[in-house]
């Protein structure tokens, strides 16, 4: 048996049902490892399964958390070729938040060489979740007029890594101005940065296509939704990809959801005719990383594809130690971030 703290959460429904627990954890079965986490990265969806408003939130009590990093303890039968004493990281379908974790072996990856466990729990979801939505879906080309939301949050840097790598032309969006110099340390130039505003949004959209020399863009990359969907979908060049993946205006600000507020956002959410995707020649694609969890053999190539292009740890903008894990949450919720928001333990 191996005794572990984890944060737990009665029932969703508010960040201050999380409550810090002390629990013993089976020994491992056959396929398993046991791993001493040393670091968990944060996700919005942390965030919105605490509130109850993820849709794969589990039924009753939970453990949140997808992503962790440390070093293997025990392994049941059939575990090789892991070894006791390996660094990884690995995925949970929740679970995450604890100083130890059981799971098949399947969903755990070496830790790079010379990254810090922190680097590690920073980089899965949100690695993953750029190629899924650049390579899978977006089909990205050389050449290739790219919008990325949030580009400079985990996802979006990732993503701006792997399309540096295929040479495509980036225009960038963030929330905050305070968050321009992330990206120009990213090699970004000023015409190719907007600072979203909500009000003229498709001007601004409009501007950076004309300075950038671009007359539309082939694929769209968007976690934000909210008025920004429109202005952006109606941009699209023929054949081009509209990838959605979150709806980070939907976040609520306080540790409950207000539910008239969402209710109303919800029935203002924007709409999107499919006969008009025929006339215009479109496509608009959503998905859930967590689909993956059911698709575990396309984990190992998909590793393989961004360590081709993702040499560098990942930026952590925060970090947190384990204990504080509400005030994280919270950091996250603000969309002050900037990379990665980790516990370490």
């Amino acid at each position: 048996m191996t005794d572990r703290r984890v944060w737990r959460v009665s029932r969703a429904g508010s960040l201050d049902r999380l409550a810090l627990e002390q629990e013993s954890l089976e020994p491992p079965g056959p396929g398993q490892a046991c791993v001493r986490v040393a670091a968990v990265g944060l996700n919005f969806a942390d965030v919105f399964a605490c509130m109850g408003l993820y849709s794969a939130t589990p039924a009753g009590a939970f453990i949140p958390g997808l992503e962790f990093a440390g070093t293997i303890e025990a392994l049941g039968p059939d575990s090789a070729p892991w070894r006791v004493g390996d660094a990884v990281i690995g995925l949970t379908r929740f679970g995450a938040y604890a100083t130890a974790v059981t799971v098949s072996t399947r969903y755990l990856h070496p830790l790079p060489p010379g990254w810090t466990a922190a680097d590690g729990a920073a980089f899965p979801v949100q690695a993953l979740t750029a190629w899924y939505a650049i390579d899978q879906l977006g089909a990205c080309k050389p050449g290739d007029a790219v919008l990325v939301h949030s580009a400079a949050g985990g996802v979006g840097l990732n993503a701006l890594a792997l399309l540096r790598a295929r040479q495509a032309r980036v225009v960038a969006t963030i929330g905050h101005e305070s968050k321009r110099a992330v990206l120009t340390a990213q090699g970004l130039e000023p015409r190719q940065i907007i600072v979203r505003d909500r009000t003229r949004f498709a001007a601004q959209l409009d501007e950076a296509l004309a300075t950038n020399g671009l007359d539309g863009f082939h694929l769209v990359l968007d976690a934000v939704a909210g008025p920004f969907l429109k202005p952006a979908l109606r941009r699209l060049r023929p054949a081009g990809r509209f990838v959605i993946y979150g709806s980070a205006d939907l976040t609520p600000t306080a540790s409950r959801p207000n539910w008239l507020r969402l209710g109303l956002q919800y029935l203002r959410r924007p709409r999107i005719d499919p006969l008009g995707m025929i006339e215009h020649n479109t496509s608009v694609m959503g998905f859930n990383l967590i689909w993956l969890w059911e698709q575990v053999e396309r984990l190992g190539p998909a590793y393989e594809a961004l360590a081709r292009d993702i040499t560098a740890p990942p930026l952590i903008g925060r970090r947190f130690p384990f204990e504080q894990a509400p005030a994280a949450l919270r950091f996250l919720q603000s969309g002050q971030s900037v990379g990665k928001v980790v516990l370490e333990v």
